[in-house]
């Protein structure tokens, strides 16, 4: 596989076919971090194949817990096959720089790990590259719940105050509703003493599906999915008797949704949450593209050129700064001017100037772009920066004239289960090469 570094996309007619999303990666890896607060065996079904996912196993194999996955169910092409993620009764608190550096979701293991042992040794987190992201959200909500740290050597150390080394529950008011700091503070709060109120919570669907997965581990939580959490602490949580399933991928939907409002044709991807979506879903169609639930699934057609709109990221139930990339590229083939706000993170523009050296019409100051729809994109050597900018790099070589190659496709692969696989099956012409 890391053999593997670049996409060839060639220019495709209008898309056809059903295709999946999978297990949503975001999800997925925060409900891996949670199986450290128990001993014992925990199973995840719907878990992608993809490589964010075996880092994330080899962070928590390094912590003495064994992650294996099962052979998919016999006929069913979209089963990746049951995680088994079996605990042991003592971890080793530490995460090794080498697997963490590479992930940025491997900061969600400081919560379980204070919460379960008291201590908790993680590096300075890594991973996609758009920008400083900060853990100090992290650090301050821990510290409410008694936990101290340090830096030492390039590492966050961590451990609970008093004794016994035991988090105590409190109120933590986020200064902004991160979705992993909200995780962290989660799972720290599930086996602390007492009471643990999360103001300004992040309400992404991802955080529900924690909930519920933590709650059949035994955890007391109210609220999941709204901006106020409850949580009531107990002494101690237990595997779910039965796999959980993670959620599908809203991400990897978008993706789809996007290559059918580009490519044209119609798209249903059959296991996209409507609901999960509400806010892209109404700016895709303002765009013009044809959105609608059917009993095969969520099913997208483009009749023409899109129409420009203006999108501003914003924290969720608005649109996600990960379908960004998605809606630029969308732009930049559309008919008229949009301008692209992005209010979450920095640097996350740095694709666009891969989508210039297509042609597209995009200018960038500070935390806008404003973008002109080009009558078509050229196709040209290009890198792909992260995993949601690569896979919109592609999408656009679909309606680039002559070959666009991606490099770095290893970014894309970190998020996306054979994704040139499923555009194929659309009908797109696109290769690992």
């Amino acid at each position: 596989m890391g053999a593997v570094d670049r996409f060839v996309v060639r220019r495709s007619g209008p898309l056809h076919g059903v295709v999946s999303a999978g297990g949503a990666k975001n999800s997925a890896l925060k409900l891996m971090a949670a199986c450290l607060l128990a001993e014992g065996t925990h199973v995840l079904s719907g878990v992608p194949r993809i490589v964010d996912v075996e880092i994330m196993a080899d962070v928590l194999g390094a912590m003495g817990v064994r992650c294996r996955r099962r052979a998919p169910a016999p006929g069913d092409p979209d089963d990746p096959g049951d995680v088994v993620l079996e605990t042991p009764a003592v971890l080793e608190p530490r995460a090794p720089y080498e697997l963490a550096e590479r992930l940025r979701a491997s900061v969600v293991v400081l919560g379980p790990l204070l919460g379960r042992t008291g201590r908790a040794s993680i590096p300075l987190p890594g991973g996609d590259d758009f920008g400083s992201r900060p853990i100090d959200i992290h650090l301050n909500g821990l510290s409410l719940l008694g936990a101290e740290f340090a830096t030492v050597h390039g590492n966050v150390e961590g451990r609970v105050c008093g004794s016994p080394s035991r988090l105590v529950g409190t109120r933590v008011v986020l200064e902004y509703p991160s979705h992993t700091a909200t995780d962290n503070l989660l799972m720290a709060a599930v086996t602390a003493k007492g009471t643990t109120v999360i103001e300004n919570a992040a309400r992404e669907p991802e955080v529900a599906d924690l909930a519920g997965m933590l709650g059949r581990m035994g955890a007391r939580i109210s609220g999941a999915g709204t901006s106020h959490l409850e949580v009531e602490g107990v002494d101690e949580l237990q595997p779910a008797r039965q796999p959980h399933r993670v959620i599908p991928d809203r991400v990897v939907a978008a993706t789809f949704l996007a290559a059918a409002g580009l490519a044209g044709g119609e798209v249903v991807v059959s296991d996209a949450r409507p609901e999960h979506m509400d806010m892209l879903l109404r700016k895709m169609g303002t765009m013009g593209l044809d959105i609608a639930q059917t009993p095969q699934g969520l099913r997208a057609a483009a009749p023409g050129r899109l129409h420009s709109v203006d999108v501003a990221t914003l924290p969720y139930p608005g649109v996600a700064t990960d379908y960004k990339p998605f809606l630029v590229t969308m732009l930049s083939v559309a008919d008229g001017v949009g301008i692209v706000s992005e209010n979450l993170f920095s640097g996350r523009f740095r694709y666009v100037d891969e989508l210039r050296r297509m042609g597209a019409d995009i200018r960038t100051e500070g935390h806008h772009a404003v973008v002109r729809g080009v009558a078509r994109l050229e196709g040209a050597p290009v890198r792909a920066p992260d995993i949601r900018a690569g896979a919109a790099l592609v999408l656009a070589g679909l309606v680039a004239e002559g070959d666009t190659v991606v490099s770095h496709a290893a970014h894309v692969q970190r998020g996306y289960e054979d994704f040139d696989g499923k555009l194929r099956s659309l009908g797109a012409d696109v290769t690992l090469d």
